[in-house]
């Protein structure tokens, strides 16, 4: 039975990995649509040599560009969260198959 409960825990933290995963997926991509819009704002705002936009535009975009990357890393991480979940269920149904061929083996 310890065994069933950890599948049905496993799976119910998997369905609930769906939410967060788009959750944080959604924000990155807010956030890499904010940074493209501000950097291209900040490229064309420069007052200066056409060689100097962009670095004025990415040293004027450095916040964006690191909220961006910060969600990016939170999407990467429940991604990686989401998979191992998915391994982990897999070893819980394995172990379920184990006992239940120890118990049909000792006619139980």
């Amino acid at each position: 039975m310890d065994v069933e409960a950890s599948i049905r825990k496993c799976a119910d933290r998997i369905a609930k990995g769906v939410q967060v995963c788009s959750d944080r997926y959604g924000a990155f991509l807010q956030a890499d649509a904010a940074y493209d819009n501000a950097f291209a704002r900040a490229y064309m705002d420069h007052e200066g040599p056409a060689h100097e936009k962009k670095y004025a535009a990415e040293m004027a975009t450095a916040g964006q560009r690191a909220a961006r990357d910060a969600a990016d890393v939170a999407y990467r991480y429940a991604d990686r969260q989401a998979k191992a979940l998915e391994l982990e269920l897999r070893a819980w149904q394995s172990v379920n198959a184990s006992v239940r061929s120890m118990y049909s083996v000792a006619g139980h």
